[in-house]
């Protein structure tokens, strides 16, 4: 029996925020706080004596651009990290730009100043920490301005007006590494794409931020998903944290619908609940794909999907962060495909192509 423990390193300027995290991590029988750094340049040395499993990283801190020191990082040294971040428009900007230098996911700053919730915190916390822990991460050098262009890859033939009359649409769900595998497949679909709905594993107030980060890359018009507007062909709705999203429809028309129920798989959104909805409502006509992911979400509903006819893709596990959903997914026999990530919105188009001909 493997009994050791996951070793974290916590960096953040505030000494109560390190102090609090590193009581949470220590109460857990199979992590510990290994040291605590007030900036990233008294943790370059700490990890060099220590060698942490996880780093926790402090978004925005005065001595060092925790940015600049996650790109260090990341090119002469790769580790998983996960980010704390500020729930500020301005911190989840900072957070979606961490995720794209190689972090493997984020959680909010806790609230230090409001008792009541800081166990579910620890629970989140803690989570994450296991699924980071397990990532795969591959060394990053990173071109500044590759962010702001389309590549090659994202050329694809139009397919337009093809789907006017069969209304297909897509489904995503993903969890731990899904911002950056979300953003590889909308950037590859065309401006005529399907209606795409997408439930990642997020709090709320990032959304919207991902979402109109998306919107600035794709050919797509992504936006963050609204109760009862209409889906439409060449817009990706992003589901809002801490709402479930859900498809219905009104006469022939497919239609959004969010809904603040239970937390399903421990999370709101579940990735269960969208593609259920998907196979009750659109059955054969919807397109499901799981994303690299910690746990089981979505793996029930990806089941039901294919079930009612429904086309299933699931990432492969050479390109996943974690290959936990995906693999979970293939495992319980729901999945009719497994890719590459970068394969993915490519043979999403070719397969709708072929079912609208």
């Amino acid at each position: 029996m493997n009994t050791r423990k996951i070793k974290v390193l916590v960096i953040d300027d505030s000494a109560l925020i390190r102090g609090v995290l590193k009581e949470i991590i220590n109460r857990e029988t199979d992590m510990e706080c290994v040291g605590a750094a007030p900036d990233p340049l008294v943790a370059r040395e700490l990890i060099k004596a220590l060698n942490p499993d996880v780093l926790t990283l402090d978004v925005e801190m005065p001595k060092m651009d925790g940015l600049d020191f996650l790109a260090r990082l990341m090119r002469l040294r790769p580790m998983p990290v996960l980010m704390i971040s500020t729930l500020t428009e301005g911190g989840s900007n900072i957070t979606f730009r961490a995720l794209e230098l190689g972090a493997v996911d984020f959680v909010a700053k806790p609230k230090l100043d409001i008792a009541r919730g800081m166990e579910e915190y620890a629970i989140e916390i803690t989570d994450k920490i296991r699924a980071v822990a397990q990532a795969q991460v591959r060394k990053k050098i990173i071109d500044p301005l590759i962010h702001e262009k389309f590549s090659a890859d994202a050329i694809l033939p139009s397919a337009k007006g093809r789907y006017s009359s069969t209304e297909k649409l897509i489904v995503i769900g993903a969890s731990t590494g899904g911002t950056e595998a979300i953003k590889e497949v909308l950037n590859k679909l065309p401006a005529d794409a399907p209606g795409v709905l997408v439930t990642q594993h997020m709090p709320e107030h990032f959304t919207k931020s991902f979402a109109d980060r998306l919107n600035s890359l794709c050919k797509i018009s992504v936006k963050e998903a609204e109760h009862n507007e209409r889906i439409l062909p060449g817009f990706a709705y992003i589901a809002p944290g801490n709402s479930h999203l859900l498809i219905k429809r009104s006469g022939a028309r497919y239609m959004v619908a969010l809904n603040q129920g239970p937390l399903v798989n421990r999370h709101r959104p579940s990735v269960d609940v969208l593609f259920r909805s998907a196979a009750n409502v659109a059955g054969a006509n919807a397109l499901g794909i799981i994303l690299t992911g910690m746990g089981k979400d979505g793996v029930q509903g990806m089941l039901e999907m294919k079930q009612a006819g429904s086309h299933t893709i699931a990432q492969d596990e050479a390109s996943c962060v974690v290959f936990g959903m995906p693999k979970e997914a293939i495992a319980a026999g729901g999945v009719c495909e497994v890719l590459a990530l970068q394969n993915i919105a490519r043979r999403t188009m070719e397969y709708l192509s072929s079912r609208s001909d």
